[in-house]
């Protein structure tokens, strides 16, 4: 019996059964999420091989501030098309139909409900949620599990409004997506989610931010 091969095969399942107790979305707890986790971790350890060349990193530049800048780019670039999907229309920003869509997919909520599903400050929320109401495209009533809430939900102008402007929406993702094959989209998605579960968790706690960076280093034990 090959005893160096099983405790090869009871590390690796150690491994994955780590890092599911971690993320517990990313991969289920099966064969099924196993085998799936062992073929994204050889293509990704293959990808190693060959580092990817990014701006600046000839001269020191860290692969975490080239993801950095790569991200606020892109969120430029998602911007910049979902200003032209709403250029004749009553949306102001990409951030109203977002709300909206939001509220289509997962029924009435909260305010804070609402501005926390979209990563917003309370401030920026609220005026996003002030202008929808004004414009009658959202309608909010009285919550029957707490009288001092108010509940959110799409109205019937919402929802003409919103269709009527869908074609162009997905238009706008699809541009987004760019020109990534159908695999590189899957792993950009399990890659995204990832990140999100990390950060979603710090976000929720509203840490000030004269705090957030400090905290978070302590919290994760981040090395410089």
């Amino acid at each position: 019996m090959n005893y160096t091969l099983i405790k090869d095969f009871i590390d690796l399942l150690q491994e994955f059964e780590t890092e599911v107790r971690a993320c517990p979305d990313l991969y289920p707890g099966t064969i099924q999420g196993f085998k799936a986790w062992v073929s994204n971790k050889e293509n990704t350890e293959e990808a190693h091989l060959e580092e990817p060349y990014w701006e600046g990193k000839e001269n020191g530049r860290t692969p975490e501030s080239a993801i950095s800048t790569l991200l606020v780019h892109l969120n430029r670039y998602a911007k910049t098309y979902s200003k032209s999907a709403i250029s004749d229309s009553e949306f102001s920003t990409q951030e109203d139909f977002i709300y909206l869509i939001n509220l289509k997919v997962f029924g009435e909520m909260t305010k804070m409900a609402l501005i926390k599903k979209n990563i917003h400050d309370k401030p920026v929320g609220m005026l996003i949620i002030t202008r929808l109401l004004r414009q009658g495209l959202i309608e909010q009533t009285d919550s029957d599990l707490d009288k001092r809430s108010k509940l959110i939900r799409i109205s019937e102008r919402g929802l003409l409004i919103l269709e009527n402007q869908m074609e162009k929406i997905r238009q706008a993702t699809h541009i987004v997506a760019g020109n990534l094959n159908h695999s590189e989209k899957m792993d950009l998605i399990r890659i995204l989610n990832k990140l999100d579960r990390f950060h979603y968790p710090i976000f929720s706690q509203n840490i000030h931010s004269d705090q957030l960076i400090n905290k978070v280093y302590d919290d994760y034990d981040f090395k410089v």
